[in-house]
């Protein structure tokens, strides 16, 4: 019995960003809780994406303060322990 602490996860979107609700819905799928941030929302959270990653685009995952940009599976897989992604460095 291995004792993990769970992933932080967060998950920057916009309402109608079809890649940001396919990063969501395979979260879910996978039992990942996350937070959303909306950042068509959030202004501050808007700056503080392009601060951390150096563009606005959507989706942004973050998971435990990695950003992943894009809807990335095989990384986010890989930074969740999830199996079947590359290794990420």
């Amino acid at each position: 019995m291995t004792n993990q602490r769970p992933h932080r996860v967060l998950v920057f979107t916009t309402p109608t960003c079809p890649w940001c609700s396919r990063a969501k819905s395979y979260l879910r799928s996978k039992g990942v809780q996350f937070r959303e941030v909306d950042v068509s929302r959030d202004p501050s959270a808007a700056r503080d994406l392009v601060r951390r990653t150096g563009q606005m685009g959507v989706p942004v995952v973050e998971i435990d303060g990695r950003p992943i940009v894009g809807f990335d599976q095989p990384k986010i897989d890989a930074l969740l322990g999830l199996g079947g992604g590359a290794p990420v460095h």
